[in-house]
């Protein structure tokens, strides 16, 4: 048994690691083909905001491999019928895992195309029987300072550890996932391992990485950007080409990798990143107060 607290999700079969090969003994459901240019997988695994490792975009590549995840376990609690403290291995027993191919948009107005693999994230909360009162989901990313210098650096704005959340309805909707791989093998610790979010319409920093706990809440959770700088982080972070960053505009993105050699790639912005359909999830809100 390898869950604290719950039961009716532990498996009967000793944990196993997300090694290296557990993606291919796994298997997933390829993506169909997509419009958009993949993003190298040596650009997207090189070019990081995780400053829990550095604010350098290629900090967490350099220094991700301290991260220790096996063990790795998430607490879950709340407002659920199933509390609890689970194995990764143990959430993950049952689950059918696909692949999706979404554009990532950073809020500093640079984005990639990854092919993730996961799972919805309706499909993990739902095991955990929400309550009826229950409003919102809270993430909290680890907290491990001797393995993430960023989390113990003097000069850091960011009040670890770092936090995130949606909506319920937001967090039910089909595009939301949680991922646990990406280009056909499990996640490298410096894009999240072993476990993330990937929400594609909102900007980047909402798709909160190396998750060790989910709640269940009626009020709106606290998230680190919004703390940080409610003037230029909503909640929401919804990809919005109309509501500029305090500091630059949000109006066009480079599409990396990009250089002076090919023109920058600059591509104009679409609203949700072009997914529209989530433009329901909002009907009827200013999306200039609620950014």
């Amino acid at each position: 048994m390898h869950v604290i607290g719950a039961a009716g999700l532990a498996s009967s079969v000793p944990a196993v690691a997300l090694h290296t090969g557990w993606m291919d003994s796994k298997g997933f459901a390829p993506a169909p083909p997509s419009e958009d240019t993949v993003t190298p997988r040596g650009y997207a695994t090189s070019f990081n905001n995780f400053y829990e490792f550095g604010t350098d975009k290629n900090d967490p590549a350099e220094l991700g491999s301290r991260l220790t995840t096996e063990p790795w376990k998430v607490e879950v609690a709340g407002l659920v019928g199933k509390p609890g403290t689970y194995d990764i291995e143990d959430l993950l027993t049952g689950v059918d895992l696909e692949e999706r191919i979404y554009r990532l948009r950073c809020v500093e107005a640079w984005s990639m195309v990854i092919p993730w693999i996961g799972f919805p994230l309706k499909t993990l909360l739902e095991r955990f029987n929400p309550l009826g009162s229950a409003k919102y989901v809270a993430f909290t990313t680890l907290y491990r300072p001797e393995e993430m210098p960023g989390q113990r650096s003097y000069f850091s704005s960011i009040k670890y550890p770092y936090v995130e959340g949606l909506r319920l309805d937001e967090a039910y909707h089909p595009l939301a996932i949680m991922a646990v791989g990406m280009y056909g093998q499990v996640l490298p610790n410096q894009n999240g391992a072993p476990l993330r979010l990937v929400v594609p319409w909102k900007y980047g920093f909402k798709s909160i990485k190396s998750i060790v706990r989910i709640e269940l809440t009626e009020t709106r959770p606290r998230t680190t950007w919004n703390l940080t700088a409610s003037n230029e982080y909503g909640f929401f972070a919804n990809v919005n080409p109309t509501v500029h960053h305090p500091r630059w505009s949000q109006g066009s993105e480079r599409r990396l990798p990009s250089s002076l050699f090919n023109g920058n790639r600059k591509v104009s912005t679409r609203m949700y990143n072009g997914y529209d359909e989530v433009a329901g999830l909002y009907a009827g809100m200013n999306l200039r107060l609620n950014y």
